[in-house]
């Protein structure tokens, strides 16, 4: 009897132990492959954040480079582009996500940045990941599941390089897709392919966003209400952003059916706001903003609404990029405004709003839980746990992208299987 198990044992690992090196080889590749593009595609995108930064006159030129970006899609025959969004589809349905999409999506949000628009890059990143990884699995002949997985390492790979934040882009692949599951048959892939990623990253200088608390403050049942209430606007702000985006696009095009005239007036649009505004506080992706409110504890009470008005403005018009940074900027600023507001740890304050903001956009709670220790540390635990998990119940089923499904309910034990708002 004994016998029989061992056999019976060593027979399926030894079939397990192949499977286990197939995914150790390529997810190996995938993290350096999409890494390595990943760094070029950081360098540029700082290249091109500088450049606005020293000129500030390129703003004026947004709208002759959103043409531009609109030709080149219409050239590459890739009008209806839809983002991040096909990249989850892909993953649901076994779409075909063309591997012209990596450098259409990489010059593009390059050039949203170097101009003015108001986005950030890891959502970018997950595309660029998403249409390698898929082009990667269709070369090495990979049948449709597998394929699904190559799609999630390169997401975790560009994540990983970009963010600096291993733990978080492993896991953040698996549950995105399909809220309520985890992919975990993605798990080892993606660990392997961020881990190798981070690696590229630290090989090419790039450091990794982090803002450590210089205190934390007891966790009372004072302080955890305080906290509470913080969630529970930082929900209802999450819901506000995704509306947002989703209402500007769908006004851009009710109105401006045309996608030369659409991206045109956004960025004249973008311009003149900016103008009034009279700095560039809200063009690109905004990390400069996210670390003052940090280190100075200052933000004007206003600054994550005209965050969502710039990106939603930006995005609906055409031009590329991602929404993630926008919302750690949206969380950020509104967290600072509220510690102050409340007399309460601002600093503290501004790492939770990031954690439930981002939690409510995305609707991955252990993504959330996990880039908030990596990026603030675990001093700040009952803090993060307490704002994430009420982020993530009362921002309901608004998601970033429609693609995304909620298979189970927020609310109940229910399989529920349906696309977010």
């Amino acid at each position: 009897m004994i016998g029989k198990e061992l056999e019976h044992y060593v027979r399926h690992f030894a079939k397990r132990f192949l499977i286990f090196l197939k995914w150790l080889a390529f997810s190996i590749l995938s993290g350096i492959l999409v890494g390595s593009v990943g760094a070029v595609f950081h360098y540029c995108i700082l290249y091109g954040t500088n450049a606005r930064e020293k000129y500030p006159w390129l703003i004026f030129l947004l709208p002759a480079a959103g043409l531009l970006i609109v030709g080149v899609y219409h050239l590459m025959r890739n009008e209806e582009d839809t983002g991040t969004n096909l990249v989850l589809s892909a993953i649901h349905s076994g779409k075909h996500i063309p591997l012209r999409m990596a450098p259409l999506i990489f010059i593009s949000t390059v050039m949203t940045h170097l101009f003015g628009g108001s986005a950030g890059r890891e959502g970018a990143a997950l595309q660029l990941g998403g249409s390698i990884g898929n082009s990667l699995g269709r070369f090495l002949k990979f049948d449709e599941k597998d394929q699904h997985i190559m799609i999630m390492c390169g997401m975790s790979a560009a994540f990983s390089v970009l963010f600096g934040t291993p733990l978080a882009a492993a896991v953040f692949s698996m549950e995105v897709v399909s809220v309520g599951i985890m992919h975990y048959a993605a798990l080892v892939p993606c660990v392997v392919s961020s881990l190798v990623a981070q690696g590229i990253g630290e090989y090419c200088r790039i450091a990794p966003e982090q803002f450590l608390l210089a205190s934390v403050p007891e966790f009372t049942i004072s302080s955890a209400v305080i906290t509470a209430l913080l969630a529970i606007l930082c929900a209802v702000v999450s819901a506000l952003f995704c509306i947002a985006l989703h209402m500007g696009e769908a006004l851009y095009k009710k109105y401006l059916p045309n996608p030369y005239l659409r991206i045109v007036a956004g960025g004249l649009l973008i311009i003149l706001l900016t103008l009034l505004v009279g700095n560039q506080d809200y063009n690109g992706a905004g990390m400069p903003i996210i670390a003052r409110c940090f280190a100075e504890h200052e933000v004007v009470p206003y600054a994550f609404l005209m965050k969502i008005l710039f990106t939603a403005i930006t995005l609906g018009a055409g031009y590329k990029g991602g929404e993630i940074v926008p919302s750690f900027f949206i969380g950020a600023s509104f967290g600072c405004f509220f510690g102050n507001l409340a007399g309460f740890a601002p600093d503290l304050c501004t790492a939770a709003g990031m954690g439930a903001v981002f939690c409510g956009v995305t609707n991955c709670p252990i993504t959330s839980l996990f880039i908030s220790f990596e990026l603030f540390g675990f001093e700040g635990m009952p803090y993060f746990m307490l704002s994430v998990a009420l982020g993530y119940m009362l921002s309901g089923y608004y998601g970033l992208y429609h693609s995304q499904k909620i298979v189970y309910s927020k609310y109940k034990t229910e399989f529920i299987n349906r696309k977010t708002r």
